[in-house]
């Protein structure tokens, strides 16, 4: 059965570190898009201490955390005799999302320089901006709080063919970044976009009440 010819085509969720010295280092397109994407928003209140005239008062925009899991798989590619398949499996694919927790081996071997020459004072590396992009009306800047790889199946190389990837990310707002930060107008368009989708949600819910049934 054959799917209709000018049916969308489903656009494929993604994970981007942005790095300007590898841009290629942490991009991954979803193979698969998950099916199921849990959201939890933890609301800023200025009233939380008890002041009464600060009950209904909101300190920034809320703490969102996303969790999402994501299947990789090499059997298609395998089949086909894809050459980085057949010598690594998906081995670089993992790389790719690990990379977006890991600081750069040139900066940890630069500090440790700097360390062994009397430096006091060495600043940590930062990580990559993290975007999750989930079509075009959702490309969020986030942090990566949480990542577990269940490998389920590998090559004769013990290469893995097939995993499981659970991700928690916490979305970072411009409650969390400097005004200069790219991530900080990320998410204030992300929050303009919300409102709009809010205006059409709410015209499209009274029109839907006032139907007769």
């Amino acid at each position: 059965m054959t799917s209709f010819p000018r049916s969308p085509r489903t656009q494929r969720g993604a994970i981007v570190g942005i790095d300007p010295f590898n841009p290629v280092a942490s991009l991954v397109v979803f193979q698969y898009n998950p099916d199921t994407m849990t959201r939890t928003l933890t609301p800023q209140m200025s009233g939380d201490g008890g002041d009464r005239s600060e009950a209904l008062r909101l300190k920034g925009a809320p703490v969102e955390s996303i969790r999402v899991e994501v299947e990789i798989d090499a059997t298609d590619q395998l089949a086909n005799g894809d050459a980085t398949a057949t010598h690594m499996g998906i081995y670089p694919q993992l790389s790719a999302l690990e990379m977006l927790v890991y600081p750069k081996s040139a900066q940890v071997i630069l500090n440790t320089v700097l360390m062994s020459v009397g430096m006091l004072e060495v600043v940590p590396p930062a990580a990559p901006l993290t975007l999750f992009i989930w079509g075009p009306k959702r490309v969020l800047p986030v942090k990566v709080s949480e990542f577990t790889i269940t490998e389920e199946a590998f090559d004769p190389n013990l290469n893995p063919i097939r995993a499981k990837v659970s991700l928690g990310l916490r979305v970072l707002s411009y409650n969390d970044l400097p005004l200069a930060h790219p991530g900080y107008a990320l998410f204030l368009t992300h929050q303009v976009v919300k409102e709009a989708m809010a205006v059409v949600g709410s015209v499209n819910g009274v029109a839907t009440a006032s139907l007769p049934r």
